[in-house]
């Protein structure tokens, strides 16, 4: 064979570096219209960033605080703390290591048993376990990382259709992140500075746990209030807000206030668990709600709220609420609503707003829109009398309904002593006598004068509208022989609490009707966005005359009539009170013994700075009283003294001397109560008697000297003795007493010494 010459082999070397540059021109083109490709003609690129920047950034909602609800001071009713929840991702890289994350856990367990105190260490290192082997298991996820078709002229018509890529199934992963609460519940600062020391929480184990801070919602007076305050809830649905299925209270009526705007941030992935923020446009900042300030004085409520609990825990009643009033401004200083949480079990939590949604008879302290009206629209005298049948039943008007009072009250009675003394046939009587050619006219100064046709402008807060427009319209079928006379002492009319007690500060105002205020003001970063002033209802509901007749009315009733056994003996300042008694209705048959006692106060009554009114809802059978003055009155006395003695104004600070004071004036009374104060604060006491009666006298060196009584059947000189002690002189040797004023005896209209007789009157003026 013949060997190739140099020639040959220059041309086949020649031949094979022209095929390799070809390939190599190939594979270049190739490359050149791949870039091109995927440059300027397919979305690859824009497709694969966005995965990516996907993967590095996130997007994460600021949550906004909510604003807190605070007391009239400004204490907090209702706030938000920041806390911590802790979340385990069981199967974090961390645990790969079984016997670590043994030897971790076991020590673990044993330090949150012990800190806790809610399981055992046993409990938290099985729950701990059972997760981690929950969490470790193939999840297989869909992604778009695969084209449509392989074809190039394919993936270019599918990429003019948009649908260049598909999502195929891709194994992904043995582990499932989704973070587990191993805590009992969140955790505030101060307890995650101790947490965060122990094994795995201090990232012995590397990034284990995510925590996320939360805004929780906490009420630092706990139960106190809760029906008023309301309730927290979100994504509250169209159907929920129509109907206020759960939706009650300032939590719920201040929402759009409470809640504020939610923010957003980027954030940058650095390592596994680990990111920062990312300044970018996009980025919003976080509005925190606003504070609402009620009228709620905390103090006022606590005492009206223990108050109530013991009375219904004593009576074994079924709810009851109180609400106290300021007189002038119509703030709500306190509105207590409490129910029974189940029959009969003598434990009572706020549940409904009774004071708002409970619109049912009245009964008694109804008497005193009566006595308004009979006065003021009627021109009816005080002095004007009924027979109230010796506490038997009256029939009043043709056919109509048959009237008894609880108990006998005589023959004929003037309006102060029917009022006090509560009689249904005076008022009955009185009202038809007047009314019975047109009863749309009373109930035209019910409704205009009086403003008990509406709300009073807490419907909200779930406030119910009086049932008098039904009568507006007039008819047979409303106006039937018994509705004018059931009408004159509290029934066929119904009225929610708020609305009586209203009514009754009207009175107490000097005739001019303020709305019930619970919100006065809200506030963003200490300043006020919003006022709620005073809001006048009725600028006059009567006149002058009316008013002062309606004042001496309700004074004689916390004096001699239902509320004296409670308020007779106050000395220091005086009481208006009206008491009622009604069968509830409202969902019951009238003969299944439910009974509604209530009682009204404002005081002091020569200038009223409080409205009070207290009702109680209890069922025959219980144990406890039936009647108003029983069922509320307890509760109404001890919110009135407490608050009396609570409030500095009406009591002077003694200022610091060295000089040593003495007394100017001492009491008569007990002798031995006398000798005992006297003893250390005058320099001589004498006495002729060491115990019984006796009245006092202060010389000009402040020497007290005390005579006794005598009690052999004559009048007592009680000048200068103390209401309650003159009240037990003269009433225990069979007077009758009437009195003015208050503080000291200074006049009694029977001489001392006069020989008394059974029966016989006598009046003191006190000043």
């Amino acid at each position: 064979m013949a060997k190739k010459n140099d020639s040959d082999i220059r041309v086949e070397m020649a031949s094979k570096v022209r095929r390799m540059h070809g390939l190599f021109l190939f594979v270049a083109l190739l490359v050149v219209a791949r870039l091109v490709w995927v440059f300027a003609i397919s979305g690859e690129i824009h497709h694969n960033a966005q995965k990516l920047e996907k993967r590095i950034f996130r997007t994460d909602t600021l949550y906004a605080r909510r604003g807190s609800i605070l007391a009239r001071d400004g204490s907090p009713l209702a706030t938000s703390i920041l806390r911590y929840r802790v979340g385990f991702d069981m199967a974090s890289e961390g645990f790969d290591s079984k016997e670590l994350f043994k030897e971790q856990v076991d020590t673990l367990s044993k330090l949150l048993s012990a800190y806790f105190g809610d399981r055992t260490a046993a409990e938290y290192r099985r729950k701990m376990h059972a997760e981690r082997e929950r969490r470790y298991r193939i999840v297989y996820r869909k992604d778009t990382i695969a084209y449509r078709s392989e074809g190039l002229f394919s993936r270019f018509w599918d990429m003019i259709l948009g649908e260049e890529f598909k999502q195929v199934p891709l194994y992904d992963t043995v582990r499932d992140h989704t973070l587990v609460d191993i805590l009992p519940h969140p955790v505030d600062y101060t307890q995650w500075q101790t947490l965060k020391k122990y094994p795995i929480l201090n990232m012995s184990m590397g990034m284990t746990y995510n925590l996320e801070p939360i805004d929780q919602r906490v009420y630092p007076y706990g139960e106190l209030g809760r029906r008023t305050l309301g309730k927290v809830r979100t994504n509250i649905s169209k159907e929920d807000a129509t109907n206020r299925r759960g939706l009650y209270g300032i939590e719920y009526v201040y929402r759009e206030q409470l809640e504020g705007n939610n923010g957003r941030t980027t954030r940058q992935r650095i390592a596994p668990g680990f990111s920062r923020m990312v300044q970018r446009d996009e980025n919003i900042e976080a509005v925190d709600g606003q504070d609402v300030i009620t009228t709620i004085d905390v103090d006022i409520q606590n005492l009206a709220d223990a108050a109530l609990r013991r009375h219904l825990q004593s009576q074994n009643a079924i709810w009851g609420n109180v609400m106290v009033m300021d007189v002038e401004s119509g703030d709500l200083l306190a509105m207590v609503n409490l129910g029974e949480t189940s029959a009969g079990s003598g434990v009572y939590a706020e549940r409904d707003e009774y004071a708002l949604t409970r619109r049912h008879e009245p009964g008694s302290t109804f008497k005193l829109a009566a006595l308004l009206a009979l006065v003021e629209d009627c021109g009816m005298s005080p002095s004007k009398k009924y027979d109230t049948n010796h506490g038997r039943a009256k029939t009043v008007g043709p056919k109509g309904p048959s009237i008894i009072d609880s108990h006998d009250l005589g023959g004929e009675l003037a309006l102060k002593e029917a009022f006090a003394q509560s009689s249904n046939v005076y008022f009955s009587t009185a009202v038809y006598e007047h009314y019975k050619n047109d009863p749309q006219r009373y109930v035209k100064f019910l409704s205009e004068n009086l403003h008990l046709d509406r709300t009073v402008g807490l419907e909200q807060m779930g406030e119910l509208q009086s049932n008098l427009n039904d009568y507006k319209k007039g008819g047979k079928a409303y106006w039937s022989t018994h509705v004018l006379p059931n009408m004159g002492y509290g029934y066929t009319i119904e009225l929610s609490p708020v609305q009586t007690l209203t009514l009754y500060n009207a009175v107490a105002n000097r005739g001019k009707m303020v709305a019930p205020r619970l919100i006065r003001e809200i506030r963003r970063d200490g300043d006020a966005t919003e006022e709620f002033p005073v809001r006048v209802l009725v600028d006059k509901i009567c006149s002058d005359r009316t008013l002062d007749i309606a004042h001496e009315c309700m004074v004689e009733t916390a004096r001699t009539g239902t509320a004296a056994l409670f308020f007779r003996d106050t000395t220091s300042f005086r009481v208006a009170a009206k008491t009622g008694t009604a069968q509830y209705v409202q969902g019951v048959r009238r003969g299944d013994g439910y009974y509604y006692g209530s009682m009204v106060v404002y005081f002091p009554a020569e200038k009223p700075k409080y409205t009070i009114m207290t009702g109680v809802l209890t069922r025959r059978g219980r144990g406890g009283s039936l009647y108003g003055a029983g069922l509320a009155g307890p509760v109404m006395r001890e919110i009135v003294y407490n608050i009396y003695y609570r409030d500095s104004e009406w009591h002077r600070e003694l200022a610091e001397s060295d000089v040593e004071h003495y007394p100017t004036k001492v009491k008569g009374g007990n002798i031995a109560a006398v000798r005992k104060v006297a003893d250390s604060y005058s320099p001589r006491v004498s006495f002729d008697e060491r115990d019984g009666w006796g009245v006092v006298k202060v010389d000009s060196l402040k020497n007290v000297d005390i005579k006794s009584i005598p009690t052999d059947g004559v009048m007592p000189n009680v000048v200068g003795m103390g209401l309650r002690d003159a009240l037990f002189m003269l009433e225990s040797r069979g007077l009758k007493v009437r009195f003015t004023g208050s503080g000291t005896v200074v006049r009694q209209s029977l001489p001392a010494g006069h020989r008394i007789r059974q029966g016989e009157s006598v009046s003191i003026t006190l000043k």
